[in-house]
């Protein structure tokens, strides 16, 4: 049969244990595609945690499950305010210099490639991509 070359997945969140990314966010991985290299995560952030400034290489899209996440200053400064609700898509290329949690947050996130950390001036000083995803997953 042609279909059986194909499989369904499905996961359950609510068994998944949180997995550190960075100090006041962790995630749950729900699914990484070595075909295409995206990858599929709950977020979840700390009120006062932020994500370094990066640099999409592939684009993102997200699902606001809870809470608030202000990018690049928050519609206030021009940039974009998320609520509970909201969905947004970032195109590659796109560099966030600023995504901050103002309250306890959590989202779907799928990014369909790797992001690139930035320094300041806009200089790559590491690269996520979904091999680094799958090494944080990894039970230690």
């Amino acid at each position: 049969m042609g279909h059986a070359r194909f499989e369904d997945l499905y996961v359950s969140p609510g068994r998944l244990s949180w997995i550190e990314f960075s100090e006041g966010i962790r995630f749950k991985l729900l699914r990484v595609s070595s075909e295409t290299g995206a990858w599929t995560v709950l977020f979840h952030c700390l009120a006062g945690s932020s994500f370094a400034p990066h640099r999409h290489l592939g684009a993102g899209e997200y699902l606001m499950l809870k809470g608030k996440m202000e990018v690049r200053g928050g519609a206030g400064e021009g940039g974009v305010t998320a609520v509970t609700g909201d969905y947004g898509y970032e195109p590659s290329g796109v560099v966030h210099d600023s995504t901050c949690f103002v309250e306890e947050t959590e989202f779907f996130f799928t990014n369909h490639g790797p992001i690139a950390f930035i320094d300041a001036d806009g200089n790559t000083t590491a690269v996520l991509d979904w091999h680094d995803i799958l090494a944080l997953a990894e039970p230690r």
